[in-house]
């Protein structure tokens, strides 16, 4: 079943879009599956479950860490992930990039975006992006590779769209602005219920779960 989903995703993704199976609660073996069949990269909400997880599957996939990031856990998450997309604090910012420089590598990073404006959730408001991303931009072992939004959850996900075209708006700013030592290119929106909605207004990664794996147990 793995094996049937991930080759119809693949199969009817357009050219540059980036698949992220985002593997929360499932088992090592039931990613290894998913890596074998044709993923490149795997998602993942929390650093035990990566570790557990990278123990099987190792680097046959790239790791994009897909959750909220606290600061202690840092250490072990630029041990096996190959880019955070939830960068959402300087505090944060500062701990990728020592916690990277000891490790000497660089992390490349999402900022992520509370296109919402949902004060309960994580993210950056849209209008502090800008200065947000000024503030960050100075670290040496931290690489600002584009944003990421969960945006609002909703049954219908053309109720999404407004918020993903905020998101993709933002981005064409910011890259427009050509900041030296940012490179905006990643544009992280959509999941399973709201991922062809979120390739329609320009996301070029995008993270499917259930779609993948079948329903949580």
């Amino acid at each position: 079943m793995i094996e049937e989903n991930v080759s119809k995703i693949l199969a009817a993704l357009p050219e540059g879009v980036e698949l992220v199976a985002a593997a929360k609660t499932r088992t090592p073996e039931e990613i290894l599956r998913a890596a074998d069949a044709g993923v490149k990269i795997i998602g993942e909400n929390y650093v035990q479950e990566a570790q557990r997880a990278f123990e099987l599957v190792g680097h046959k996939v790239k790791w994009h860490f897909i959750g909220h990031l606290q600061r202690n856990k840092v250490k072990k998450a630029v041990k096996v992930f190959d880019m955070i997309e939830t960068l959402d604090s300087l505090d944060l910012a500062k701990e990728i990039d020592k916690r990277s420089a000891q490790e000497g590598k660089i992390m490349p990073v999402l900022i992520e975006i509370n296109s919402g404006g949902e004060p309960q959730k994580f993210g950056v408001m849209p209008e502090e992006t800008e200065r947000f991303l000024q503030e960050a931009v100075g670290f040496k072992n931290m690489k600002i590779k584009g944003l990421m939004t969960m945006g609002p959850a909703f049954g219908n996900p053309e109720n999404a769209r407004p918020f993903f075209v905020e998101t993709k708006n933002l981005f064409d700013r910011i890259k427009s602005l050509e900041i030296p030592g940012v490179e905006i290119h990643y544009l992280s929106m959509g999941m399973t219920n709201s991922y062809k909605v979120a390739i329609e207004e320009g996301a070029n990664i995008i993270r499917i779960g259930t779609k993948i794996f079948g329903p949580r147990g």
